[in-house]
């Protein structure tokens, strides 16, 4: 299962949008987003401000992780 933070790394990079854009738009510093790329779990609140500034429901791409690593278990 890829980590979050590599999943908004790569919806930031599809759209070419800089770090320095999603930083402005998040409220935080450079540095706090590319420690956002290494994580691997992420507050809801956060990851909703995420979802609305790039437009994607990482929500329901994190359910649709789940829902394959499950199909793959049985």
């Amino acid at each position: 299962m890829e980590s979050i933070g590599q999943l908004i790394k790569e919806e930031l990079e599809r759209q070419e949008r800089s770090v320095s854009w999603f930083a402005r738009k998040l409220c935080l510093d450079r540095s706090n987003v590319y420690r956002l790329f290494q994580r691997h779990t992420i507050d809801t609140g956060l990851l909703s401000r995420i979802s609305i500034i790039l437009g994607r429901d990482f929500f329901a791409v994190l359910s649709q992780q789940i829902s394959d690593r499950r199909n793959t278990q049985q």
